[in-house]
């Protein structure tokens, strides 16, 4: 399964379900075929995304990553961009429709 993250805002993102999931997760939505971040809730998805990137970090300091790891930094950054030109458009984000 792939996730197709849409706003009005920004083109798509794609994701593949695993990663989707996880950022879902972080964000404190279900995964889910379809679903929705309302424009209010993308200032709290993004601080969500942002912490736990910042926690990844963090943890690397004292175990450095696998050389080939992609962190989830650089996995998170399509979508929280996309969140951020949500926000500043006032649009909604939705996948599944």
């Amino acid at each position: 399964m792939l996730y197709r993250f849409k706003s009005g805002a920004t083109g798509d993102v794609l994701m593949t379900a695993s990663r989707g999931d996880q950022l879902l997760d972080i964000i404190g939505k279900a995964a889910a075929p379809k679903g929705i971040v309302a424009a209010a809730a993308l200032p709290a998805a993004i601080q969500a995304l942002e912490r736990a990137m910042a926690a990844e970090e963090a943890a690397t300091v004292v175990s450095p990553p696998e050389e080939d790891k992609v962190s989830l930094r650089q996995r998170a950054w399509p979508l929280v961009d996309m969140f951020r030109r949500a926000q500043q458009a006032n649009v909604a984000v939705v996948w599944g429709v």
